[in-house]
């Protein structure tokens, strides 16, 4: 199998649009793409401060070297990386070893949040979840944590490493439930919200199966290992559904990013930025407490803290 562009050993054929490339030319086809959402979502100037959401995951791992290669020579906008321990034993520290070393390889800024500073940790949480997955509360604290922190550091944008299989898994869980003000309020985030720092989203039209393959090719170190608690999300169900479309109909994936595209001035039109309160933890939350500390303090209670 030869590359359709240079008649190198190809790496890879791209079902949706019938493409043989090989690793140079899938590389650059990827960062075409990248660049293009980056031009699309974000306004970046001089001065300003991108913080990069690492898990040290394959995704957040290569958006964190596209958003270097991209805006890192250029010297006038500083890159921080943001990561979070959640305490879970024998999963996240050996991410948080990669984080760390490919920050001190560029010359990065690493900032460290964990969920010890609400006293609380994920391996203490999944056994007293209840009705609700381990990743439901995993979510918010790290959502919590996330913006807190992008916050004191000044970050202008906080980059995610959501694929395109997230986005189509997204945005059919929020059609399937009906719920459509959440579905409005997905990233990219465009408007600009008191306390809140707006996210976005560059491998968002980037394939996980791609993310995985630019990893490998251009040799960017990433963590495989299987969080314990993954399989209980439910996100898993619809992550089956959309595969299988994708299967049947390749693009499918993307077919559903774009219709929910078509969708989005019509849904900002319905539903306006909620006007925000501030909790006494500092975050931004429609009522008086964020939902965060509700279920910090509903865990405690169920741990006897």
């Amino acid at each position: 199998m030869k590359c359709d562009l240079c008649g190198k050993e190809a790496v890879t054929f791209i079902r949706y649009n019938g493409s043989h490339l090989c690793g140079e030319h899938f590389s650059r086809y990827v960062e075409r793409r990248v660049k293009k959402e980056i031009r699309k979502q974000i306004d970046v100037h001089s001065g300003d401060t991108l913080a990069v959401a690492v898990s040290g995951g394959k995704d957040s791992m290569v958006t964190l070297h596209l958003i270097d290669s991209i805006f890192g020579k250029r010297g006038d906008v500083r890159i921080c990386v943001i990561s979070i321990d959640e305490g879970i034993r024998g999963y996240r520290p050996p991410s948080l070893d990669i984080v760390s070393e490919f920050c001190k390889e560029r010359d990065i800024e690493w900032h460290l949040r964990s969920f010890s500073e609400l006293d609380l940790t994920m391996d203490d949480v999944a056994p007293v979840s209840g009705e609700n997955s381990p990743c439901t509360y995993c979510g918010v604290f790290r959502r919590k944590l996330m913006n807190s922190e992008a916050m004191k550091i000044g970050a202008k944008y906080l980059a995610t490493g959501h694929n395109a299989d997230d986005m189509a898994q997204s945005i059919m869980m929020n059609f399937t439930r009906g719920d459509i003000e959440r579905l409005a309020r997905l990233g990219p985030h465009t408007k600009v919200q008191p306390g809140l720092v707006p996210r976005f989203l560059p491998l968002r039209m980037i394939p996980e199966k791609e993310s995985l393959l630019y990893a490998i090719v251009n040799n960017i170190p990433f963590w495989d290992g299987e969080c314990p608690y993954w399989k209980e999300a439910l996100r898993n169900q619809y992550r089956d559904i959309v595969d299988e479309l994708e299967t049947r109909s390749p693009g499918s994936k993307f077919s559903i990013i774009s219709s929910y595209d078509q969708l989005r001035p019509m849904l900002y039109g319905q539903y306006r930025p909620a006007e925000l309160h501030f909790c006494e933890c500092g975050e931004p939350t429609l009522g008086k407490k964020c939902k965060a500390c509700e279920l910090e303090k509903m865990l405690k209670g169920r741990l006897g803290r």
